[in-house]
């Protein structure tokens, strides 16, 4: 592995930075909603994104709201719901892909149903999207996988599943992480730098595609020695949160 040094810059002048939240940002919970956020984190984030006149985006599967109340009062630029939310500037205006939510509703009713069957089991309705954590009933996963297969081909065309650290997910096909990160590089205050991506899970392998054809920076967090588009690998989201702060508070 490279030294810290040689992966997280520490000069972000011609950068633009791609921060995936959970695994990344802060550390994974049971649940999605039992996660800490150091009560220092948004400062910094705030004052990196001062430093980098704006060009800081968090990029998560979580809706644009789950991330602003995570990181309160601040609301930075974002793409939520793997992309099917953008929000290119700070406080500014959330772009919605136009989708028939309704088609989703079959496929809640019967996740929900499987879900009673698992106690543990978690069912997140973020609207146009559906995500089933088994975290906590890992034996589950081989009705889960089926269930989601299932339908998948229900719902039809338009809809994917997305695989991540013990969730699965159901969300527009459209969408991803990848074409989020694209999509803010050609707005101000993004376009004209150089992307870095760091993430941890495989809902991030999208961005770190994106970005290593940009001629960017793709870094994956976490010690998994499993196959990733990322060159460059730390340790864990505390590594990132020292960078941050040592980033927030230096006067260079």
């Amino acid at each position: 592995m490279n030294e810290i040094s040689e992966i997280l810059p520490t000069d972000l002048r011609p950068w633009a930075l791609f921060l995936d939240i959970d695994g990344t940002l802060i550390d994974i919970a049971e649940t999605p909603d039992r996660v800490f956020v150091p009560c220092e984190l948004p400062e910094q984030l705030a004052e990196l994104s001062s430093r980098l006149e704006g060009a800081l985006a968090l990029v998560s599967g979580r809706s644009i709201e789950s991330i602003d109340k995570l990181f309160d009062p601040y609301q930075f630029p974002a793409a939520g719901l793997h992309g099917t939310e953008i929000r290119s500037r700070g406080n500014g205006e959330i772009d919605r892909g136009i989708l028939d939510e309704w088609r989703l509703d079959g496929a809640r009713q019967e996740l929900n149903d499987l879900a009673r069957n698992w106690p543990g089991m978690i069912v997140e309705d973020k609207g146009i999207a559906i995500a089933v954590h088994y975290r906590q009933a890992p034996e589950a996963f081989s009705q889960v996988d089926a269930r989601i297969g299932t339908l998948l081909g229900q719902i039809g065309s338009g809809w994917v599943r997305q695989d991540g650290k013990m969730v699965v997910e159901i969300h527009p096909g459209e969408s991803n992480k990848g074409t989020a990160a694209a999509k803010l590089m050609n707005v101000t205050p993004f376009s004209g730098r150089i992307p870095i991506a760091i993430g941890d899970d495989l809902t991030d392998e999208r961005m770190f595609e994106y970005v290593n054809k940009a001629g960017g920076r793709s870094i994956k967090v976490g010690t998994s020695t499993d196959a990733s588009l990322a060159r460059f690998q730390v340790d864990s989201a505390r590594t990132i949160r020292h960078w941050i702060s040592q980033l927030a508070y230096s006067r260079n």
